[in-house]
């Protein structure tokens, strides 16, 4: 795995781009995250479709336990945990195999929505998590993150059954958007921050501008 994790500086990869797609419950990341692939496919691109947690084979089982609600109640610390492991394995098999090949890869979920989720929503200290995440996955970062912010009264309609982590309350689901927003809004150079009540061609056609003018000399941003 080509990366320092003991680095504290934030590593982006040389080759291919990295994106991820954040935001609440029923934001609508998977149907951006396949316009997307679709578009960068009749580009000509290789790409990577992933998510997290749970495309990997170790993933899937720690998917059904922090995902099911009949798990029932776990430690913070141990969910926080679990998508820890699931983003190693994540990352050390599936995207970084990818990137080197110089493929364009795009996640339905990474790092932030362990911050915003495990950090804001479960309340452990921003600083520990943070830490746990970023050693997790050799400090890779995203060249961009979409984050499609939606109130949670208008996501969580979107859709009838809810698993362990859609269950959550009201205020729980309020605290992980505001999380998302602030983390947005201190780093905005990496940000493509949409509304996703939006139409949704409205945003892929965003989403494809933002990422057409990253693939002409993807790295770190300036």
């Amino acid at each position: 795995m080509p990366i320092d994790a003991s680095s504290a500086t934030a590593v982006y990869a040389d080759a291919g781009l990295f994106v991820a797609l954040e935001g609440g419950e029923g934001a609508g990341k998977s149907t951006q995250a396949r316009l997307l692939r679709e578009w960068l496919i009749e580009a000509g691109r290789e790409v990577l479709l992933t998510f997290e947690p749970g495309d990997t084979l170790a993933g899937r089982r720690i998917r059904e336990i922090v995902l099911d609600p009949a798990t029932g109640d776990l430690d913070d610390r141990t969910e926080a945990l679990l998508y820890a492991a699931d983003k190693a394995e994540h990352v050390a098999t599936v995207v970084w195999p990818a990137l080197e090949r110089g493929a364009v890869v795009v996640t339905d979920r990474y790092v932030d929505s362990t911050l915003a989720y495990q950090g804001a929503g479960r309340a452990i200290p921003a600083d520990e998590l943070e830490q746990i995440a970023r050693w997790a996955t050799g400090n890779l970062r995203p060249h961009l993150t979409v984050l499609l912010d939606i109130a949670p009264e208008d996501g969580l309609q979107r859709f009838d059954g809810r698993d362990r982590i859609e269950g959550e309350s009201h205020a729980f689901h309020c605290r992980v958007r505001d999380a998302f927003r602030h983390m947005a809004e201190q780093d905005p150079r990496r940000y493509l921050v949409l509304d996703a009540r939006r139409p949704a061609t409205e945003l892929a056609a965003r989403i494809r501008t933002r990422v057409e003018h990253l693939l002409t000399g993807p790295g770190e941003p300036s």
